[in-house]
């Protein structure tokens, strides 16, 4: 008998194509529906609430109850981390439309990973906060310096408040498209939202990409001093 952890029964969980479909759709962190989920899966309502009970289940996903309607988020950042590392290593998926195409394009050229940005978007930004010294690289976290901690305070984070989260402050996240690390955590998740409150980028509905505005475009080199 064995003494381990049941690796098998998380491994079935992500193993079925709707319920991994399901999960990366849920990395934008946010609260969707079961027909929104299945929508993104292409699959029926019916089915897609199936296999979200086994989620549930799992313990991969959460569920919150508001009226008749139930809304489903990933079950924390931890599960995001899991899901982003299996992205990793997770060979391309066959391009079958110009659609599918163009998708791709934009979650690789910008989106979000669970709570913070991800993909060329985000290795640009960390790769500025590293080489401007407000961030560096230590066994897998991004430890920020004093001159980071002027930086982001006068770019308008309240990182006190970021420290109070039980949550890793500033881990590094391996990015699946990009094959390298981006910033995670509090700190992330702080600089996404105040990015979004700023309108420097916008979410694009039904896919987890990002658009970066005009105003973001002229920020980000003014700012952060590259160009996207």
């Amino acid at each position: 008998m064995s003494i381990n952890p049941n690796i098998a029964e998380i491994a079935s969980l992500l193993g079925e194509t709707s319920r991994a479909t399901m999960l990366a759709s849920l990395m934008d962190g946010r609260f969707h529906t079961a027909s929104e989920l299945a929508y993104m899966a292409a699959i029926k309502p019916q089915t897609a609430s199936f296999h979200l009970a086994k989620l549930v289940e799992g313990k991969l996903v959460k569920v919150e109850q508001q009226g008749r309607h139930r809304y489903f988020q990933l079950a924390g950042s931890e599960i995001a981390q899991l899901l982003e590392s299996f992205l990793a290593i997770s060979p391309p998926p066959e391009v079958r439309s110009l659609k599918q195409s163009s998708q791709i394009k934009l979650l690789q050229d910008a989106r979000t990973c669970y709570d913070h940005l991800a993909g060329k978007l985000g290795i640009q930004l960390t790769d500025s906060l590293v080489t401007a010294g407000y961030l560096k690289l230590e066994e897998k976290q991004f430890l920020i310096t004093s001159k980071g901690v002027k930086f982001f305070t006068d770019f308008g984070l309240d990182l006190d408040d970021l420290k109070r989260k039980r949550r890793s402050f500033s881990h590094a996240c391996l990015d699946w498209s990009e094959r390298r690390y981006h910033l995670a955590g509090a700190l992330g998740h702080g600089l996404l939202t105040h990015l979004l409150h700023l309108e420097w980028i916008t979410r694009i509905p039904s896919i987890r990409a990002i658009k970066i505005t005009e105003k973001g475009r002229t920020g980000f080199k003014e700012v952060f001093h590259f160009d996207i």
